[in-house]
């Protein structure tokens, strides 16, 4: 497995001309909270898109409604001619494994241990009965090891997740999103739980997997920092609606009148040795 060239054949994609749209997109909670409210947006094939806003702005609702770990209220989602918010079970199934999921909180099973976690990575693919009983094919297991060589952390195979450092921690879901051989991941605040060098790290190896690879990455993020230096383009949410969108040049210049209009008329741009945030 080489480090410049991609992944070798068991992860490559198929390259048809792949884009997912949302229109409408509305998400109210049962206690009358609109989360997200009349959301449209494309993503094309092979972009790195980033969603910026506050805390509470809808981002983490809209990614989860793409794949329907939440249920929008009202809208479309359309995933290569397929619409996600209508499709059966076993539609749901295949869409799920076409777009990986990395999360805030890594979401791996602590007392397992790494190839384990890794591994789940496949369960779209196999019997219940069999990924049950931890009873993967050789074909999955070195699939994993490459998984984690991607990641640079193929010696922690063995360890129990909670061993690992929080760095460490969100390799091993990019590996296990990788499992999926997905066309598309949503990363959900993917380095919110981490310091400046190891977030970099972090967004290192998702642009290589977007650049070499031609993954599509649809991410949410706080620092302006990385948005600039990472984002083929910039979505901004506030309170659930698009306020701003903008390619990466645009948002490297970026006036205070635009900031404010995305975080609030008493935000301030301030730098924390990562660049500009809240």
């Amino acid at each position: 497995l080489g480090t410049g060239g991609g992944l070798c054949p068991p992860f490559s994609l198929n390259r048809e001309t792949r884009m997912l749209e949302v229109r409408n997109l509305t998400k109210i909670y049962d206690d009358g909270t609109v989360a997200i409210k009349n959301v449209s947006f494309v993503v094309e094939d092979g972009e790195f898109v980033i969603i910026i806003g506050l805390s509470g702005s809808g981002k983490s609702t809209l990614l989860r409604c793409i794949n329907r770990l939440i249920e929008p209220t009202e809208g479309e989602i359309i995933w290569n001619g397929v619409h996600v918010e209508t499709a059966s079970p076993e539609e749901l199934r295949v869409i799920r494994r076409q777009i990986g999921m990395i999360f805030q909180h890594f979401n791996l099973v602590k007392r397992s241990s790494v190839m384990i976690n890794v591994l789940s990575g496949r369960l779209g693919y196999v019997n219940p009965w069999r990924s049950v009983a931890n009873r993967f094919s050789q074909a999955d297991r070195r699939m994993a090891i490459q998984a984690l060589e991607r990641v640079s952390i193929a010696d922690q195979a063995h360890k129990r997740a909670d061993e690992l450092s929080g760095g460490q921690q969100q390799r091993v879901g990019i590996a296990r999103a990788l499992m999926q051989q997905p066309q598309m991941i949503l990363a959900d605040e993917p380095v919110a739980s981490l310091d400046p060098v190891l977030a970099h790290s972090i967004l290192g190896h998702l642009e290589r997997l977007n650049k070499e690879d031609g993954i599509t990455l649809l991410c949410s993020l706080h620092y302006l920092d990385l948005v600039q230096h990472y984002a083929s383009r910039v979505i901004g949410l506030r309170t659930g609606e698009i306020v701003y969108r903008g390619t990466r040049e645009q948002i490297r210049r970026m006036t205070d009148e635009e900031f404010k209009e995305i975080y609030g008329a008493e935000a301030e741009r301030v730098s924390v040795g990562m660049g500009e945030v809240l």
